[in-house]
């Protein structure tokens, strides 16, 4: 009787694990998060790919330090996209991302980065104005082009009296 007994424990605990199982894998969490393109300036859009069914689903999320928290939208299968736009005052480094899909969360480490933003618009000038400097270097080479152009005038126009 005690054989009996452990045998229909052993096969109620092993039925047990067995109907779990499935439920417990039945989450395909994101395997991996792209970012295209992998390397932005602020200010710029970017397309983030999850791949894994469950942010295929409504209501799936993607967020980080860079940009607002983005809805995934289904690309069919196992893959999902978010286009968002990392803020204009985002600090140049590697940013991480995290998914909520189902209400479950993961983070990716280092997904894409930010690089510095270059000053524009004065051509790296940043001073106001032309100096005394500048206007005294600049005529002496219009003085010195003015020159240069009537030796060169005058030595042509003497050679054809010849």
């Amino acid at each position: 009787m005690r054989t009996t007994r452990a045998l229909v424990v052993a096969a109620a605990t092993a039925a047990a694990v067995g109907l779990a199982a499935p439920a417990a894998s039945a989450w395909d969490q994101p395997s991996s998060v792209t970012a295209a393109p992998s390397v932005i300036a602020p200010g710029g859009q970017l397309v983030l790919t999850a791949n894994g069914s469950a942010c295929t689903v409504a209501n799936s999320t993607i967020s980080s330090n860079a940009f607002p928290t983005a809805r995934f939208k289904s690309m069919g299968g196992n893959s999902a996209t978010a286009t968002v736009t990392v803020n204009a005052n985002a600090t140049p480094g590697s940013y991480s991302v995290t998914t909520n899909c189902e209400n479950q969360t993961r983070s990716f480490n280092s997904v894409f980065t930010v690089i510095g933003g270059v000053r524009g618009g004065l051509g790296g000038s940043s001073s106001t104005g032309a100096t005394p400097a500048d206007l005294a270097i600049g005529g002496g080479l219009v003085a010195a082009a003015l020159v240069g152009g009537g030796v060169f005038w005058m030595r042509r126009r003497s050679e054809n009296r010849l």
